[in-house]
């Protein structure tokens, strides 16, 4: 059976003492593919901020990966997300550097010192994403379908037991979309949980799977004929 990836209970977000989503619970089982959806301003980027340590959790429980999200100090933050890779709708990536520099800069930040095994993690993880060939890319070369390509395998190199993709396909075109989010599929068959927040409903027809809703202060499952 499956083990629970993500645990909230009786959770409410605040930001800046206003009450963003009340009343969340929610248990994500490891291998799941989930969709945080709802207009913008309902709180998806909140939600999506209290599970990587951005926001503190004040209200109700939480555990993301074997961390407590209550009790989670600044100093754990750069160790849950070792095991959590981040995707945002903007990329993030280092401008003044190469694909392949971007990628030994996450590697050194979180540990890593053996060069060779660096490089084979590098090449693994671009190739997983159809990207290995353009390693010597500086960012303002590629497109933006080749940049979020480059940003989900940064979110791999770790090994993370749980991707969270922020409206990874919010700055993409409709096709471009669905290439991005056939990555993330394709991640997810191979065992890994993904929770991806996107208001792109075209995608969610196209691509399936269970969704939550943001909506009037609260998050609740929808049967995606009612999205």
């Amino acid at each position: 059976m499956s083990e629970t990836i993500l645990s909230l209970k009786n959770v409410t977000i605040y930001q800046e003492n206003r009450v963003i989503l009340s009343q969340i619970n929610l248990d994500v089982k490891e291998g799941e593919f989930l969709y945080i959806i709802g207009k913008t301003g309902t709180g998806k980027s909140s939600f999506m901020k209290t599970l990587y340590g951005d926001l503190q959790l004040t209200t109700g429980t939480g555990t993301i990966a074997g961390f407590d999200l209550v009790s989670l100090k600044e100093s754990d933050i750069p160790y849950l997300r070792r095991k959590i890779g981040i995707v945002f709708q903007d990329f993030q990536l280092l401008p003044d550097r190469s694909v392949n520099e971007n990628m030994l800069f996450v590697l050194r930040a979180t540990g890593w010192t053996d060069k060779t095994e660096m490089q084979v993690k590098i090449d693994e993880v671009l190739s997983s994403v159809g990207m290995k060939g353009l390693t010597n890319k500086m960012p303002h070369q590629l497109s933006g379908g080749e940049q979020q390509r480059v940003a989900i395998a940064r979110a791999l190199l770790n090994d993370p037991e749980l991707i969270l993709a922020d409206e990874p396909t919010g700055n993409l075109d409709p096709q471009t979309s669905v290439e991005v989010l056939s990555v993330l599929k394709k991640i997810n068959d191979n065992g890994k949980t993904v929770i991806m927040a996107t208001h792109d409903y075209a995608l969610l027809m196209k691509f399936p799977s269970k969704t939550l809703k943001c909506e009037d202060n609260t998050i609740f499952e929808v049967v995606q004929k009612t999205v």
